[in-house]
């Protein structure tokens, strides 16, 4: 499974064809069709010239001729070559695809910056610029990779978002289109009525939707998160319990849940639950939803709900210290940070501490100075502190180091006055040097806030000493090299294993 290429194919109308240099072998697509292998769902979309319409390889339609059919590797590109999604199998409610990765790391970098918002509030041009390149280039890499452009992508992310709201939520509509990201109602229904074939309100009467809990002072706003199988939850949860923030998050075997500081100084929440089906139940509670699109994509990272478990498996067993480790949890996920900032300080206070000891230091840090809410939720009570806050705070006796403070102060400041921007669009060793020039971080923290905070795939912590422990004797830079482009999950299949 994780030797499969893609190829997909740039139209202008159904029945051109275009070879990208993303090659998908149209045979082993077409068989994965006609079994409706779950494995391969997400990761490409078959056309139907006869029909029009395109659908996922789990579509329980009527497989379509051979003769008739075309591959995309993702679903952009389809509805830029004029198809519509299908009603049956509902493309946007699909995993995240991961049909980019192994391309060009820059298209990869940019579909993940779009995917969490990049073009909401900013342009083609600004999102070129923290790649490092032109808009023009980044515009060509993605029609070469992906067959569509990036704002093609932008705007069928906020179509299928709306959809699943409409679907699975009693929102208004005008809620819907906020929620997604859309600038006006109008754009919103000419969007969707393009997409679908019809207005927005035909899509809800087709369906029951789910009422979303009641809060007398902010909107609530319920969706899933869709992954593709196995999920470990367990390991997850586990993960998150041992390092919640006492005050700001809360995890326990069945749920998450964390206070949210947003960026016009409002607060708000969100839980996570494992749901009845492949997908985790998100709730939201904010004092609106205009562009909570955002948010649902910063949870989606959080719990590492686009990974392809199958690839991530198949490549990490070939290591024989890893295998057994693999398939004992052949659902790992790597579970990143809501807000690096908040991951940046927990990451300087763990230096050289034990777990433990980093998690009730960083929820005194909150506590002293984090804003105190006013209406607190059981024992969710604080924000946790902002990064000015926190570069001018008194941090004597909470159990740091003078040397420990010192580096908070310093690492705070440098985000608060924009020194250090918290981002890796340009990959995880670029950001790690950046943050390696602040005084007081080492290799170690800065690869752990690349893997924690952003979640980077390949980000590895070389000198940890859990690792060590986990592989004694081994030369750990040399053996890792063979677990990339997934050096982070492998990180995190040795720390588990030291548990067991």
């Amino acid at each position: 499974m994780g030797g499969v290429q893609v190829r997909k194919r740039r139209v202008s109308a159904p029945g051109a064809v275009y070879h990208g240099p993303m090659e998908l072998d149209d045979d082993i697509c077409y068989r994965a069709v006609t079994s409706r292998d779950a494995r391969f769902d997400g990761r490409f979309f078959t056309a139907v010239r006869t029909t029009g319409i395109y659908c996922r390889p789990v579509c329980p339609a009527v497989t379509p001729r051979r003769k008739n059919v075309t591959f995309y590797a993702c679903a952009a590109a389809a509805e830029q070559a004029g198809y519509r999604p299908c009603k049956r199998c509902r493309p946007e409610a699909s995993p995240g695809t991961p049909a980019w990765l192994g391309t060009s790391s820059t298209v990869s970098r940019a579909v993940r910056c779009i995917a969490e918002g990049a073009l909401d509030d900013g342009s083609v041009d600004d999102l070129a610029a923290r790649l490092g390149l032109g808009p023009r280039q980044l515009t060509r890499l993605c029609e070469r990779h992906l067959g569509t452009t990036p704002v093609r992508l932008a705007q069928t992310r906020r179509v299928h978002f709306a959809r699943g709201l409409i679907e699975h939520s009693s929102l208004s509509m005008t809620q819907v289109a906020l929620a997604a990201g859309f600038g006006s109602l109008r754009r919103f229904n000419t969007l969707l009525k393009a997409t679908y074939g019809c207005a927005p309100r035909e899509l809800r009467r087709r369906n029951c939707p789910i009422s979303a809990p009641a809060d007398a002072a902010l909107a609530t706003l319920a969706c899933r998160l869709p992954y593709r199988p196995p999920y470990d939850w367990a390991q997850l949860a586990g993960f998150l319990r041992g390092r919640a923030i006492p005050g700001v998050e809360v995890a326990d075997d069945d749920r998450y849940a964390r206070t949210l500081a947003l960026p016009d100084g409002r607060t708000g929440f969100l839980q996570v639950t494992p749901g009845a089906g492949d997908w985790l139940d998100l709730e939201l509670a904010l004092p609106d939803l205009t562009g909570a699109i955002a948010l649902v994509a910063r949870v989606r990272r959080m719990f590492d709900c686009g990974a392809d478990p199958a690839a991530i498996a198949d490549h990490l067993a070939r290591d024989a210290a890893l295998k057994p480790l693999v398939k004992r949890r052949p659902g790992l996920r790597l579970p990143s940070a809501f807000d690096p900032f908040e991951l940046g300080v927990r990451a300087i206070v763990g230096q050289q501490v034990t777990v433990k000891a980093a998690t009730t230091v960083t929820g005194r840090v909150a506590a002293r100075c984090g804003r105190p809410l006013a209406e607190p939720r059981g024992a969710l009570t604080h924000l946790f502190p902002a990064p000015g806050a926190l570069a001018n705070a008194d941090l004597d006796g909470l159990g740091l180091t003078t040397q420990r403070a010192r580096t908070l102060r310093t690492f705070a400041q440098a985000v608060a006055d924009g020194t250090l921007e918290l981002d890796t669009p340009r990959g995880p060793d670029e950001f790690a040097a950046r943050l390696m020039a602040l005084p007081g971080i080492g290799p170690w923290t800065a690869q752990y806030v690349a893997l924690r905070a952003f979640g980077e795939p390949d980000a590895f912590p070389l000198g940890d000493l859990g690792l060590k422990h986990a592989l004694p004797g081994v030369d750990l830079a040399a053996r890792s090299t063979a677990w990339s482009p997934w050096r982070g999950y492998a990180a995190l299949h040795l720390w588990a294993g030291l548990g067991d």
